[in-house]
């Protein structure tokens, strides 16, 4: 009985599993108390749970060292542009890229309609969108994905035959990617739009700052593309929503050569506005540096890694290393966040666009705790969520990178390589920083903010390898 007495004599001390509101209410009280985050594996699905008991051995944790290895030796630099004609392979005037998973003229959703629409005007093949659209449901045009050709884009991710577009060479294994120019945000064709303003500013690109870069580039020789990402974390990017460092480092890096070979100076100054006055500007960049980073970390046999983030606007897609080409699917989520004057969450289409690519080695959504001035931009509540929402994707990743680095967290290097397992067991799914488009075609960006991706694809990637790996 003593013992009994002594007991509840003492200070009460509290470990919380489960629910948090408990935890809350016990230190209310003033109780001294630990709260333990605990969640059921796979969200206490029993065949998920199982399945992971499988697949967690020593060789497929090897496998995914030697993929996230491979993403942190790639040294990704700005070689070139290139015309899409040139360097995709099967494009031709009839060939429209567009981003994310395949899908149907029928299944789109309606800004990559109305981008598809302009962007058939903008090839001169139809004088209105009418005869665009007639030449669709003809069957005259043909879509392809962007990563089927070894491109991205963002938002719509148009790519035809005359965009001029970057090019990344990851030169420890030989291997290029592209993407197409940055058209400054608003009103343009990734977002939906297709008027006139819409596709003269892409003619303009085509015939003006496409070669003026090409020259410039000829002259500066490669850029590495990593030194300037690594940098623009230290500035407060984080590449996605936010590339108001690595936009002003490239300017620094490329303008002492594009004002040697623009001679018209009425020229000179309409690129120089464009590019200086375009925040945005390095993010196409960063998007082939993503490409060009991750292509290599497919096909490594028994690696559960993820190469490719992707949305069409319709379906999010996925591909995983050992996987190789295949998308394993699910209907994307409506980001959440800010909107422009006038517009609302009843707006806004469905996530969309090959932009997530960067999420996929690190920055973006992964990287936002370097990045406490995108926070009200993008909807998040304060610093310390953005700080959270890093440290929560550490827990789905083979590891930390050794390159990018972020100041706010003590210097810790982004999570690179999601693991479909991790992501599978934890119910964590990778938080991307997104663009929001008009729902109707033709109208453009309505606001900003966060989305999640669908864990019913990483659900599908462990099954499909769970019937591969059979060790």
């Amino acid at each position: 009985m003593s013992r009994v007495n002594e007991l509840f004599n003492q200070s009460l001390k509290v470990t919380n599993v489960g629910l948090e509101t408990f935890y809350q209410t016990v230190v209310e009280q003033n109780v001294s108390a630990v709260h333990v985050e605990w969640r059921p594996v796979a969200g206490g699905n029993a065949k998920l749970a199982a399945l992971l008991t499988k697949l967690n051995t020593p060789e497929i944790d090897e496998a995914n060292k030697k993929a996230f290895d491979i993403m942190n030796s790639a040294e990704p630099v700005l070689t070139d542009i290139r015309y899409a004609h040139e360097v995709l392979e099967g494009m031709d005037k009839y060939t429209i890229g567009h981003a994310g998973p395949p899908l149907t003229w029928e299944d789109m959703c309606g800004p990559l309609q109305g981008a598809i629409l302009g962007a058939i005007m903008y090839e001169g093949l139809s004088s209105s969108l009418e005869e665009s659209e007639e030449l669709v449901k003809a069957g005259k045009i043909k879509f392809r994905n962007n990563h089927s050709m070894g491109a991205v884009g963002p938002m719509t991710g148009m790519v035809t035959y005359s965009m001029p577009l970057w090019e990344v060479t990851n030169t420890t294994y030989g291997n290029k990617a592209y993407c197409a120019f940055n058209e400054g945000l608003g009103k343009v064709m990734r977002f939906g739009a297709n008027g006139p303003d819409v596709i003269e500013r892409l003619k303009w690109l085509e015939t003006s700052l496409g070669p003026a870069m090409k020259k410039a580039l000829e002259l500066s020789g490669p850029i590495s593309l990593k030194v300037i990402v690594a940098k623009a974390l230290a500035m407060g990017d984080e590449m996605h929503q936010r590339n108001t460092g690595a936009s002003s480092l490239f300017v620094r890096e490329i303008m002492k050569y594009l004002v040697q070979i623009v001679e018209d100076k009425e020229e000179l100054l309409k690129i120089t506005e464009f590019v200086t006055g375009n925040d945005q500007f390095f993010l196409n960049i960063a998007m082939a540096t993503g490409k060009a980073i991750c292509d290599p970390v497919k096909n490594v046999e028994n690696s559960t890694v993820v190469t490719t983030l992707s949305r069409n606007g319709t379906n999010f897609g996925i591909k995983i290393s050992t996987l190789g080409e295949q998308w394993f699917e699910a209907p994307v989520n409506q980001p959440k966040g800010l909107y422009f004057p006038g517009y609302t969450e009843e707006d806004a289409n469905p996530d969309i666009g090959d932009s997530a690519i960067v999420e996929t080695f690190g920055i973006g959504g992964f990287a936002m705790g370097s990045a406490p001035a995108v926070v009200r931009f993008v909807g998040a509540s304060s610093v310390d969520e953005a700080i959270a929402y890093s440290k929560e994707m550490q827990d789905i990743c083979v590891g930390l990178s050794p390159h990018f680095i972020i100041p706010p967290m003590n210097f810790v290097g982004t999570a690179t390589a999601i693991d479909v397992r991790k992501v599978v067991e934890t119910g964590s799914t990778p938080v991307i920083n997104t663009g929001m488009a008009h729902k109707k075609p033709g109208i453009g960006q309505v606001g900003a903010g966060i989305v999640r991706a669908p864990l019913d694809c990483f659900v599908k990637a462990l099954e499909a390898f769970g019937e591969k790996y059979r060790k």
